[in-house]
């Protein structure tokens, strides 16, 4: 348990910290999916819905709620199911 009053107001402005970070994370992963399926189904609505979750993951990096390069990896892994899924509706 915290002892000092700076511990005790740090604890305290973490759990608010996390509950934001959480909410962040848990949209990015529901947006994803979401796109996945939007992407089997329609790849243009896909794509222009795309360009928003990018813009969110660089947010988030930018904020601290997830990491620099875990946003590039799902951004590239996006990319990549856009092309494909593109690639075969054509």
């Amino acid at each position: 348990m915290p002892i000092t009053k700076s511990a005790i107001d740090h604890v305290r402005s973490d759990k608010r910290k996390q509950a934001r970070n959480q909410k962040v994370r848990s949209e990015l992963r529901t947006l994803f999916k979401k796109i996945a399926l939007l992407a089997t189904q329609d790849s243009a609505k896909a794509k222009e819905e795309a360009q928003s979750l990018i813009s969110k993951f660089d947010r988030a990096a930018q904020k601290g709620a997830i990491h620099k390069q875990k946003a590039n990896r799902k951004k590239s892994r996006l990319a990549r199911l856009l092309a494909k899924t593109s690639k075969t509706s054509s």
